[in-house]
């Protein structure tokens, strides 16, 4: 398995071409706690799919875990993720495949009444 690592993020620089090649991970504002408040993690390497890439963010962010996914290892019901602007569930889930440069985004579900 390839080895993944951490880049740290200057928002007001352009990214490098190796943040290019890295992917990145949005982090919700009530997960920051567990990305020392970043707004952003970038994971480098290319993991060839979500799950491989989710486990790159948990190996460095492990309070992330049992707040996205399940006890079985399924994404939360109420926890919503996309790679660019496609929602897993339809895509395959934690076998959907990314590209390089890959934007995910884990966005907690709103409810109430």
């Amino acid at each position: 398995m390839e080895k993944f690592g951490l880049l740290p993020l200057w928002p007001s620089r352009p990214p490098t071409a190796n943040q290019n090649m890295a992917v990145t991970f949005y982090i919700p504002a009530y997960l920051r706690p567990f990305t020392d408040g970043h707004s952003q993690v970038v994971i480098t390497g290319t993991p060839a799919t979500l799950s491989e890439a989710l486990q790159a963010l948990w190996a460095s962010c492990p309070g992330i875990r049992d707040r996205v996914v399940t006890e079985q290892g399924l994404i939360r019901q109420h926890v919503n993720v996309f790679v660019g602007k496609e929602d897993v569930r339809y895509t395959g889930g934690l076998a959907t495949p990314l590209v390089s440069g890959a934007e995910i985004t884990i966005i907690p579900s709103v409810s109430g009444g």
